[in-house]
This record gives C-alpha cells, structure tokens and sequence, in this order.
C-alpha cells in the first residue's frame, strides 16, 4: 500500500490545546473520570469521597447489587425514536435523574456546588444543595436556577432547623429532602486514617499532599476559605464530628412538624424498607429516595436498588420512588426503572467528574450516563421510560 493511499485510510486528529478538554475525552465512562480524579486530587480530599464505613461492605455491595441484575431485551422493535424524558414528581425531565446533596464540594474544586448546579441547569435536571454545603442557600439560587431541591439535616438545634427550611423556601427551592439515618457517625475509616479536617490544615500530612498535588492546593489557597456556608460551625472540625451537630431524636412526630412547616414537595431520605416507607407516606412525603448514603453509614446494610420492589408494592403509584447509592452507568439507571423506581440519584458520580475537570467535568459524566441509558434502551426493545417501566419485570433476571 503506498503512503498516500494510507493517508486516506488513516486521518490525524489535531491536538485540542485545552488539556481539560484532551484529559475529559479520553474518559469514556465513571470509571475512568474515577481513575483521573485520583491522580489529580490529594489522597485525604479523594478518599473523603470514595470511602465508606467500617470495612466498606455497603459500598461495594451498592454497586455489586445493581450488576446482578441481567437484561432480557426484546427484538424486532423500531428504537429510533427512543425517548430518555421522565415525569418525576411534578416535572418533565429529560432524563430520569437527579444530583444527590454532597457537602464540602468546593474542598473538591474551588467551584464546587456552583459548577454543579450550573450544569444541573443546562441539562434541565435537579439539583440537591446539602446542609453541609460551602455554598450558601442564597448565593447558590444565585448563581444557577436549575430544579433546586435542598437537603435538611435535622440539627440538635431546632430553631436553626426551622431557619434553613425556611430560607430555603424564600430563596425558591422547591423541594425538601430531609435525611434521617445520621442520628450518629458512621465509622470512615479513610477520614480517619488520614485525619480530615474542614477547613483543610497545614499538617505534615497535608504538607505532603501540597508536594505531590500543587496544582490542588494553588487552586485552593486562591478561592476563598472552605468552611460551613450556611450555619457557623467550628473553625476546624473533623468530618466526624460534623454529626455531632445532628439531631439523635428524630421522629414521625418531627417529620410531620416539618410538613407542615414546608409548602413544597417532600422526600425522606434513607434506608427505608415497606414498613418505613409506608410510614414516610402516611406523614405526608411525596416522595421516598432508598439510600443507604452510599455506604458511609451502617455498614452491611442493604443496598437500596434491592429495597425498589418492595416498597414501590408498599406505596403504590401515587408515591416518587427515587434510588441513589451505587449508580455509575446508564444501564444501572434502567436497572432502577424496570424494577420501579421513578428515577436515579448520583453523587459520588459527579463528584469524580467535579475532581477530574470541574464544571466540564460533571457536564461529561452527565453525557456520559444519558448515552449509555438512551442505549440501553434501545437496545432492550424500549421506546420510552414510560414503556421502560411497564415492562420492567419483563426486561430483568437475575
């Protein structure tokens, strides 16, 4: 073959200048975005987000518990107009998923809940601001409008619960997710191997991170100091001792309280089984998201996507089912919806985009999962999320 007729076979692609845009193109799935924000940020702030409780059963049980579950896909059907588009809640999405409240985001990248929510935005999907964000409930309705849910620890101190409910409710966020399996810390061994403290401190340890990872850390000592956005807390203060600011009292008695407190939707938010959910329902919750916090509370707990069936029978329809903890692909989405649920949630999954190349970084995992859901649709013989959902049993077998 001669040189010319090799260079019509193989055509060069130039080279992109901007070395986030080359580093995020090369990563074709969660895992990679995974294996860039490991080399990227220092071990403390990555493991902060990839560890879990105790020995990490939870974790790897959350993601090992959707892979079990196998596709039956129907042929012979025309899939080209294959429709992602949900109705969860009380908005049409497009794409059944929202983004999970994670705290200390801008430990991760100095933009931290801004860039998220932003891309939330542009993408039309919702997006949950923590409690324990660096990000406060105003600045973030500020800087980005996308389907604002937040996210409520119930504190020791109730008067100050009420106070961010109610912000949150001034400042336009439409939806309340009240989380109730912090009653007590969860055992990180990772945080506490490596001793996290927020605000970041000039330890040896760290001292060592600044020498592997300066890139981190000149990004961080330019942005202003992370700290707690939306209550005073300590100046320094371990991750651990963040829940000793919590509420060990939570009960159905203080779930009604905050329903009747708060106008828009409500979701609890937690390990729920039939028995608890039903509950939830009953105390008036528009919704029920499964979690088991991504495994970085009791360990060997159940992984949520198995608790789907079981209690979309207990609430029936009328009730949201949303699933996080676990979700790093498309297909693991379909896995939620065939079983019942009306869409996903992810965290940690934006969280390593965030780290690999911030605001760019989240826009590519969201890419990423909406490809990889829209194909598996199609290649399961489905047209829609809807038709997803009515066949589901249908589709799976273990």
């Amino acid at each position: 073959m001669r040189f010319q007729e090799v260079r019509e076979l193989v055509r060069m692609q130039p080279a992109d200048p901007d070395a986030t845009r080359r580093r995020l193109a090369g990563c074709h799935d969660v895992a990679a975005l995974r294996a860039v924000a490991r080399r990227r940020i220092p071990r403390p702030v990555f493991d902060y987000v990839d560890g879990g409780a105790d020995e990490e059963l939870s974790m790897a049980g959350n993601t090992a518990a959707f892979r079990r579950w196998r596709f039956l896909p129907r042929l012979m059907t025309d899939v080209s107009a294959a429709d992602t588009a949900a109705r969860v809640l009380d908005r049409d999405l497009p794409l059944p998923l929202a983004l999970a409240p994670t705290g200390y985001t801008r430990m991760l990248h100095p933009d931290g809940e801004r860039a998220v929510a932003r891309v939330a935005q542009r993408r039309g999907l919702p997006y949950t601001l923590s409690t324990m964000a660096t990000t406060t409930i105003e600045d973030l309705a500020a800087a980005a409008r996308p389907d604002l849910w937040f996210q409520l620890y119930i504190l020791k101190d109730a008067g100050l619960t009420a106070e961010l409910v109610d912000r949150a409710e001034a400042a336009g966020y439409r939806v309340l997710v009240v989380t109730v399996d912090t009653v007590v810390a969860g055992n990180r061994v990772r945080d506490h191997r490596n001793g996290l403290v927020i605000p970041p401190a000039l330890t040896a340890r760290t001292l060592a991170s600044i020498a592997s990872r300066p890139g981190y850390w000149l990004r961080v000592v330019r942005s202003p100091a992370i700290m707690f956005a939306n209550f005073a807390g300590p100046s320094e203060i371990t991750v651990e001792e963040t829940i000793a600011l919590f509420s060990e009292a939570i009960t159905w008695d203080g779930i009604a309280a905050l329903r009747a407190r708060w106008d828009g939707k409500l979701i609890i938010k937690g390990p729920l089984g039939p028995a608890d959910a039903r509950r939830a329902a009953e105390a008036g919750a528009d919704g029920i998201q499964l979690s088991n916090h991504g495994g970085r509370q009791l360990d060997r707990a159940v992984a949520p996507v198995d608790l789907i069936a079981p209690v979309r029978e207990a609430v029936g329809p009328a009730v949201s089912v949303l699933v996080d903890s676990g979700i790093r692909h498309g297909a693991d989405l379909a896995v939620a919806l065939a079983l019942g649920a009306d869409a996903g949630v992810i965290g940690r999954a934006y969280l390593y985009g965030l780290m690999a190349g911030g605001e760019a970084g989240v826009d590519r995992v969201l890419e990423l999962l909406g490809t990889q859901f829209r194909r598996t649709l199609q290649l399961l013989g489905v047209t829609s999320v809807a038709e997803l959902r009515k066949h589901g049993r249908e589709l799976l077998i273990r």
